[in-house]
Parts: structure tokens; C-alpha cells; sequence
């Protein structure tokens, strides 16, 4: 059976399993994603507690930790599509656990200083990028070509529960036995995270011929701005990924000025963020028996779009539930297009060029937010927070319509593996 857009489609399958050895994947996947977040939450306590850091001075910590997604990302790709995946995700997280140590030590003899612990947030952010970029481009090569939502959605509820669990684990284990000490537990997890790694298996890759890396580059450019289902999901990324930023980088003043939350209250807001991703993940499954594969990418958007409704509301009715379920919704819908998004791209994309096309999807993903941030200071210190949320409701009708005027909300299902996936 064929979708209205022409792509050939995998039949339903009536029972989909996943090998034994997914599931080291997906705890690797979980304990790497919580020593992330453990960190990001602990290093800005260090920073004000320990250093006496202002609001500039935790942005430019906050900078350096996300750096490596734009100067790193295609790198990793390159190495992705050339070398083991496996042994690429393991070197990665080993670097962030060694950058966790280092930070434990230094506090520890009492050698750790501001500038320091920015550089090994951003080593350690390295070792996310190449994490991030490798672990999509490994999930073909281990599972059916009918399992890969399966897999994607197991791997994406584990992220889930690290995003909506590590910062306030993060700022728990920080007030039980302090900043340092939390590090060591976020290194704890990384270590075991390269450990599970390392007993994975991973089927064997015809070597690649020598190429030359600005050749690779701008194969994997033009496949994935050529292609007509990725490059409306690229776009969308973009916009999507600007606007949250926008929304993002004025609530916490807005908050607390416009909608008069205390400072609990403005956490609790925020909280539904992961609250909604965990949600999100745990009804794909279901979901996903009910409506169309190209219906379940378009929630995303729609469900930005409805998000930022809700915040631009808060302007007229203020209200901290309002403002709890625009965050829940940013978390909810977009998990769905993750899920659905990155089977599309392993689906449709050739295994020996996933790893830079996974690498440009990840760039705009992540690299879009500083600009997305820079754009909502600007404007609102010249037109004030609720300019802000007005621009960003506009960025996000315009994501929203770059995806559904495209191909992608018509595909039935899940399109046919191409050759060469693995």
C-alpha cells in the first residue's frame, strides 16, 4: 500500500519485538542523559554559591555549555558515517565522565575556578554532541526496519525522564551533600552508561572508500536539503527550536513581573516542561495504533502552536495554570515528533550518510537556541516580554505551516528502509 505522497511504506506489523541487546542502548541512553543533566543543574549552583556569579557571567557558563553543538556537531557526523558507532558514543561519554571527575577533583583540592569549570562544561558537552549525533545513526543497524518507532519511542522516554528527573535530582543531591559530590554522581552515571556500551553489539559496516571531508559535507547537505520529506521536518526544527527560545529566555521575569509567581510557582511552571515529555513518550505507543505516521509528526508543531496561545493568553487572563500548560504542551507534542521525526530520517536516509544528516538536523536543533535567546533579550529589553511572546506565536504558525503544507502529514506510515540503512 502506498501513502498519497508516493513513498512506499512498511506493512503493518502484528507484533513488533526488539533484540535483548536494545536494552543496553536504552539504559546507556538514560544514565548518559542524567549525568547531563545533573551537571547542567549543579554548575550554575557552583557558580553563584562558590564563585559569586551574576547573571552574566552563569550566560557565559550557560554559552559554553552549548557551543560544541554548533562547532561539533557535523564533525561528529563525519565520524559517525566513518568510524564504529558504538566506539564513538562510548569515547564521547567517557570524555563527559572524565570532565565530570576533573570538576569533582578541582573542588575538592579547592583549585576549581569559574573559567575552569566553563571549559570542562564545554569538554563535556562535546562528548554529548558526538553521544547525540552517533545513537540515531547505531538504532538501524540493531533493530527491524518495522521496529524502529518502537525503538526510537523506548529510547525517547528514557531521555524524557531524564530531562523532566536530572535537574531536580541535580538540585536535590546538591542540597544533601553539595555541589562536588553531585558531580561525582553524574560522573557514577556516565561511567556505568560507557560501560553497557561497550557490551554492545554492533552488526559489521562495509569500510567506506577515502573521501574527501568537504566532498562528505556537501553530499550530506544536498541529500538532506534536497529531500522532500526532511527538508520541510529541517525547516520546521528551525523555526520551532527559535521560537521556544524566544518564549523561553523572557517567562522567568515575565513570570514573576506580569504574572506575580513566586519563585516556587515559577518552577512548578517550568516542571511541566518535563512532565509533558514523559507524558508525550509514554502515549506514543497507543498513539500511534490510531492515527496516520505523518498525523503523529504534525502534533509537534500544532502542539507549539497551541503552547505559545497559551502563554500569548497570560498577557490578558494571567494565571500560573495557563502558563503550566503552554510549558506541558512544548514538552508533550514535540517528543511525538522527535519519536516520528528520527524514524523518518533513519528510514529514508542512507546508512553511510545518517550520521551527517543526523549531525545538520542536530545543529539547527540546538544551534538555533542561542540565536533564539539573543532574539528574545533583544526585543524585550527594546519592547518588553510581551512583544516577545506576540513574535514568538508568530514563529510558531510559520513552523507549523512550513510542515503541514509539505508531504509529511500526508504519509500513512512508517516509508520503506532504503538501501544501505545499516
Amino acid at each position: 500500500m502506498s501513502s498519497s505522497t508516493d513513498v512506499k511504506v512498511l506493512p503493518l506489523a502484528s507484533a513488533i519485538s526488539l533484540p535483548q541487546g536494545f536494552n543496553r542502548l536504552v539504559w546507556s541512553n538514560l544514565l548518559a542523559q542524567s549525568a547531563e543533566q545533573i551537571g547542567l543543574a549543579a554548575a550554575p549552583i557552583v557558580a553563584v554559591f562558590a564563585f559569586g556569579a551574576q547573571a552574566g557571567e552563569t550566560g557565559l557558563l550557560q554559552t559554553a555549555q552549548t557551543l560544541p553543538f554548533l562547532l561539533f556537531a557535523v564533525p561528529a557526523g563525519l565520524l559517525a558515517d566513518r568510524a564504529s558507532r558504538r566506539d564513538l558514543m562510548a569515547l564521547a561519554e567517557g570524555l563527559r565522565a572524565l570532565s565530570l571527575i576533573a570538576v569533582l577533583v578541582l573542588a575538592f583540592t579547592g583549585w576549581l575556578t569559574l573559567p575552569l569549570l566553563a571549559l570542562l562544561g564545554f569538554i563535556g558537552a562535546s562528548g554529548t554532541v558526538a553521544y547525540s549525533v552517533a545513537a540515531p545513526s547505531l538504532v538501524p543497524a540493531m533493530v527491524r526496519a518495522d521496529a524502529l518507532g518502537a525503538a526510537n519511542r523506548r529510547l525517547e522516554l528514557a531521555r524524557s525522564i531524564a530531562f523532566a528527573a536530572g535537574p531536580a535530582l541535580g538540585g536535590v543531591l546538591v542540597g544533601w551533600i553539595g555541589a562536588a559530590p553531585a558531580f561525582g554522581v553524574a560522573a557514577a552515571c556516565s561511567g556505568y552508561a560507557v560501560i553497557l556500551l561497550f557490551g554492545l553489539g554492533e552488526p559489521p559496516r562495509p569500510a567506506l572508500p577515502p573521501r574527501h571531508i568537504g566532498r562528505d559535507l556537501k553530499e550530506g547537505a544536498r541529500f538532506l536539503f534536497t529531500h522532500r520529506l526532511l527538508r520541510p521536518v529541517l525547516l520546521t526544527a528551525v523555526f520551532f527550536n527559535t521560537s521556544f527560545l524566544i518564549m523561553q529566555a523572557i517567562y522567568v521575569p515575565y513570570a514573576v513581573g506580569k504574572l506575580a509567581l513566586s519563585p516556587t510557582s515559577v518552577g512548578a511552571t517550568l516542571a511541566a516542561y518535563g512532565v509533558g515529555m514523559v507524558a508525550g513518550a509514554l502515549v506514543a505507543s497507543r498513539l500511534a495504533k490510531f492515527v496516520t505516521f505523518g498525523t503523529m509528526i504534525a502534533i509537534g508543531p500544532i502542539a507549539g502552536v497551541c503552547s505559545a496561545l497559551a502563554m500569548l493568553l497570560t498577557i490578558w487572563v494571567p494565571s500560573a495554570a495557563l502558563a503550566a500548560l503552554s510549558f506541558f504542551l512544548i514538552g508533550a507534542g514535540p517528543v511525538l515528533w522527535t519519536i516520528s521525526t528520527t524514524t523518518l530520517r533513519q528510514a529514508v536516509t542512507p546508512g553511510a550518510m545518517l550520521g551527517r544528516v543526523s549531525a545538520v538536523i542536530l545543529m539547527a536543533t540546538w544551534g538555533t537556541r542561542p540565536l533564539g535567546a539573543a532574539i528574545g533579550a533583544l526585543i524585550g529589553a527594546s519592547y518588553g516580554a510581551e512583544a516577545c511572546l506576540a513574535i514568538a506565536a508568530c514563529g510558531f504558525l510559520v513552523q507549523a505551516s512550513i510542515i503541514l503544507a509539505s508531504p509529511v502529514p500526508r504519509l500513512l506510515r512508517q516509508p520503506e528502509m532504503v538501501e544501505g540503512t545499516i
